[in-house]
C-alpha cells in the first residue's frame, strides 16, 4: 500500500512520536532525555507533513486522509495548509515577489534577529492564502472544504481535551512541541532561501548536505526539491549529486549547525562569516546594465 518502501521509516517516526507522547503523558515527572527526543520528533513531523503533502504516503486515498488527521494533531496545524501556502504559492514563485514566505519582506539582511522573527512574520502572512483557499473550496468543492474544516476541529478537540485533562501537561506535551515544530520548519525555509538568487534557475536555494538529512528525510537537499517537487524524498541525494557541481559552492553547506553558528553567532562580530546576498548582487548588476544602456542611448541621441 505504500508508494515507496522508504516510507516505512516515515510511519516508524509517526508511531514513535505517538507512543512517546502517551508514555510521557502518563509519567508523573518529566523525563528530560525522552522529552528532548520527543521535541526532535516534533520537528520531524513537520518534515513528514511537508513530504506527505507533495507525495502522499499511501496509494489508498482513505489511508492518506487518515494520515492527514494523524499529522494535524502532532504538527499543530491542519495538514491541508501546505496546499495553498506551499504547493500553490511558494513552489510557484520560489521566494519571488508574491510568495507569502519571502525572506526579504522586512529586510534584506540575514542576521539572528531576522531568523528569529521570520517564523512569526511568515505565519501571519500565510493565513490569507489559507482563508482564500477555504473560501474557494466552499464554493467549488464542498467535500474537500469540510475535510479541511474537520482538520481544524480535530486539532481543537485534541488540544482542548488535553487542556481539560491536565493543562500543565497539555502545555508541555502538546502545545510546546507543536509550536517548536512549526517554528523550526519555518526556520528551515528561511535559511534555505535567504541570500540566494530567486531568479536563478540553479542558485535559488541553499542546501545542507550533511548528517541531518539522515534524521530528517533528506530535507536539506532543497534545490532538487524545488526542481522536482513531486520526487520522493528518498531520491533527493542522488538527484542532488547530479547537479551539485553546477550550484554556487556557497549554497552547498555541509553542516546545518555549522552554518547557524558561523552566520548568526560569529557573523554578528566577524563580517567575513556572514552570507552575501546573491539577490542584491543581481539587482545591482541589473541596475548598472540599465544605467549603462540609458547612458549609451542618451549619447547616441545627442550625436544624432
Amino acid at each position: 500500500m505504500l508508494r515507496h518502501q522508504a516510507d516505512r521509516r516515515t510511519l516508524a517516526y509517526m508511531a514513535l512520536t505517538t507512543g512517546l507522547f502517551f508514555y510521557l503523558w502518563t509519567r508523573s515527572t518529566l523525563n528530560v532525555g525522552l522529552y528532548a527526543v520527543y521535541m526532535f520528533l516534533s520537528i520531524a513531523v513537520t518534515v513528514i507533513a511537508h513530504n506527505h503533502n507533495h507525495l502522499p504516503i499511501f496509494r489508498n486515498a482513505a489511508l492518506n486522509h487518515a494520515v492527514d488527521y494523524w499529522l494535524t494533531v502532532f504538527y499543530g496545524f491542519p495538514a491541508f495548509g501546505w496546499i495553498p501556502t506551499h504547493n500553490k504559492n511558494h513552489h510557484v514563485l520560489n521566494n519571488r515577489a508574491g510568495d507569502y514566505t519571502i525572506t526579504y519582506r522586512l529586510t534584506e539582511k540575514n542576521h539572528l534577529p531576522m531568523l528569529l522573527a521570520y517564523p512569526s512574520v511568515s505565519s501571519y502572512h500565510q493565513q490569507k492564502p489559507i482563508r482564500d483557499h477555504l473560501a474557494n473550496l466552499k464554493v467549488t468543492d464542498r467535500a474537500k472544504y469540510w475535510s479541511c474544516v474537520m482538520q481544524y476541529v480535530a486539532l481543537v478537540v485534541w488540544i482542548g481535551v488535553a487542556l481539560l485533562i491536565d493543562w500543565k501537561k497539555a502545555l508541555i506535551y502538546v502545545v510546546a512541541p507543536q509550536q517548536f515544530g512549526l517554528f523550526s520548519v519555518l526556520v528551515f525555509n528561511f535559511v534555505q532561501h535567504v541570500h540566494a538568487d530567486e531568479e536563478s534557475p540553479i542558485n535559488h536555494s541553499r542546501n545542507f548536505t550533511g548528517f541531518l538529512n539522515v534524521l530528517l528525510f533528506n530535507n536539506g537537499f532543497h534545490t532538487v526539491h524545488h526542481d522536482k517537487a513531486g520526487m520522493h524524498w528518498s531520491r533527493a541525494p542522488e538527484a542532488h549529486a547530479l547537479i551539485a557541481h553546477t550550484i554556487d559552492p556557497t549554497l552547498n553547506e555541509k553542516s546545518f549547525w555549522g552554518y547557524i553558528v558561523r552566520n548568526y553567532i560569529l557573523g554578528a562580530f566577524i563580517p567575513s562569516c556572514r552570507t552575501k546576498s546573491m539577490r542584491l548582487a543581481r539587482i545591482e548588476a541589473e541596475s548598472r546594465v540599465s544605467q549603462a544602456t540609458r547612458t549609451t542611448s542618451g549619447l547616441e541621441a545627442l550625436s544624432a
